[in-house]
């Protein structure tokens, strides 16, 4: 899932109603401010890729089965399933008290619809391949089959059934992402792109959604007919998108937000010292990478990719730029993930020296000197560490003989840019695990994804790839499969991976139930405040 920053105002204790007037919450009322680093692109769970959205979206709507506070599998819509012998096929009974937020129940048909319309061409869905590994998910996505030949289907009301291709051991894991959460189609035929404006969204979630100001704050309240209503904590819970890190600290600093999922990394050593355990650093499981673009020369030459690539001083990105909140990256699969090895970049292990060394060797042999320099732009999304990063790539890279012009924007520009194929060379991204698995790092990169920024295009990975889900019920042949295809994708320099994620919290001691995990998944739903 891309990771994604943005900004905007916030209120403490006080909520922002119509004319600019400020009014106090009701005493009892207990409110979660939580700073969200970006504004979603969207609220229509088909049509979003990021973390900032997932956020929210997880108060909103309910998946078949979701995450708790740990990140640890729980049942959601779903009480509970059963999977077949040969492991392709799912049924998930749905639990009796599921209702939508307008009290209508949640039935085994609105998933249906809900994968059918995730996979059907005309959503324009980034993540519509990740229901490739579902009977028929491509063949319906690329029109060549019609929805109603998806594996899925409604055995009663409250029995959905998922006939999978080939065993996949990630399924119920990836289940948990916003792309495979129900909608309500009663509300979208009636409204239309305007089902998901506040007073029109009806979800099944915690939360319904009560108000949203771009680049102001979303606000969420509970939702009454929650199967778990009784043990939600938190009565309102306003995002906050904080492109402005610095801003983000005196906010929370003064109490103006509860929580903040970024923090200006220059300025680490102070806040570690101001705020003590209320920043939590920790393993992400993450990739902080640069997406180039493969198909548009001179970029389309693997050996210029290479040399770009090899020049780039990940240490010092990590040490001086992020301040070792960062580690060094080589592989776009992070370490972690149980019985995989990351393949690395082939010059990982070599100093620093002897890949600048190269690197011009290759440069000059392409023509590109400080006197005839390549030009390089670097595009990224708003915020003080992505900003420290591409000037300091472009420091790095200037002696070698390439000229880096840097474009900022903001992280909904900036993603729609990326995601409706535009024009760039090289533009910041990041990934963080949908599930606990290497595909979801090395998925990205295939020719049929959404979120394949550099349009790279490798029959041999392809191959691997598809190997690799054929394998499925073979866990230790699968996973050498993968280890194959991400050589190919990082020898072929597909992407190039820069960096692997720590997450950044700041969590106010009155916060309860905020709990530290890989995955950084925080339901606030889970969460109290004293």
């Amino acid at each position: 899932m891309l990771k994604k920053l943005l900004g905007a105002t916030v209120f403490a204790s006080t909520l922002l109603v119509a004319g600019g007037a400020f009014v106090s919450p009701a005493l009892s009322e207990v409110v979660f401010n939580r700073g969200n680093s970006a504004d979603p692109e969207s609220l229509d769970p088909h049509k979003t890729s990021t973390v900032y959205e997932a956020h929210i979206l997880r108060d909103l709507f309910e998946g078949l089965v979701m995450q708790d506070q740990n990140a640890e599998l729980i049942p959601g819509a779903a009480e509970s399933w059963t999977v077949s012998d040969d492991g392709l096929v799912y049924t998930f009974k749905l639990r009796p008290d599921g209702v939508w937020s307008d009290g209508t129940p949640v039935t085994a048909d609105d998933f249906v619809y809900a994968f059918r319309r995730l996979e059907d061409p005309a959503t324009g869905a980034e993540y519509s391949s990740m229901l490739y590994v579902v009977k028929n998910g491509e063949e319906v996505n690329t029109g060549k089959a019609k929805p109603e030949e998806l594996g899925v289907r409604a055995v009663d009301a409250t029995t959905f059934e998922v006939t999978l291709k080939s065993p996949t051991p990630y399924f119920l894991e990836m289940l948990t992402h916003q792309s495979t959460y129900p909608v309500n189609r009663a509300s979208i035929e009636k409204l239309g792109a305007d089902w998901i404006k506040p007073g029109n969204l009806v979800s099944n979630g915690a939360y319904t959604l009560a108000e949203f100001t771009p680049n102001d704050h979303i606000k969420l309240v509970k939702n009454p007919k929650f199967h778990d209503a009784a043990n939600v904590k938190i009565d309102v819970v306003n995002y906050y998108p904080t492109e402005d890190r610095s801003t983000a600290i005196k906010r929370f600093e003064a109490g103006e937000l509860d929580t903040n999922d970024d923090i200006p990394t220059e300025q680490l050593a102070d806040l570690k010292a101001k705020f003590g355990d209320q920043l939590r650093i920790g393993p992400y499981l993450g990739t902080y990478y640069y997406a180039i673009k493969t198909t548009k020369a001179p970029w389309d030459n693997v050996e210029l990719r290479n040399a770009v690539s090899m020049a780039i001083d990940r240490d010092f990105l990590a040490e001086k730029v992020w301040q070792n909140s960062m580690l060094p990256g080589y592989s776009m699969v992070p370490p972690g993930i149980e019985g995989y090895e990351p393949a690395l970049a082939s010059f990982a292990e070599e100093s620093q020296i002897d890949r600048e060394d190269k690197a011009k060797a290759i440069l000059e042999k392409l023509g590109y000197t400080p006197d005839n320099p390549l030009k390089m732009e670097i595009r990224y999304n708003t915020s003080e560490n992505h900003k420290n990063t591409a000037v300091a790539i472009q420091e790095q890279l200037k002696p070698l003989g390439i000229e880096v012009t840097m474009v900022n924007t903001d992280t909904k520009t900036h993603y729609g840019h990326l995601e409706q194929k535009g024009d760039f060379d090289v533009a910041r991204a990041g990934w963080i695990a949908d599930y606990k698995d290497p595909e979801s790092f090395l998925g990205i990169s295939r020719k049929a994804s959404g979120n394949n920024y550099s349009d790279y295009d490798s029959p041999k990975f392809e191959e691997l790839m598809d190997k690799a889900a054929a394998d499925g019920g073979k866990p230790q042949l699968r996973m050498q499969d993968l280890a194959e295809a991400e050589r190919v994708l990082i020898d072929e320099v597909g992407q190039i991976p820069l960096l692997y994620y720590s997450y950044k919290n700041l969590v106010s001691p009155k916060i309860v139930g905020f709990e530290s995990n890989v995955m950084d998944v925080h339901p606030t739903r889970f969460i109290s405040k004293q």
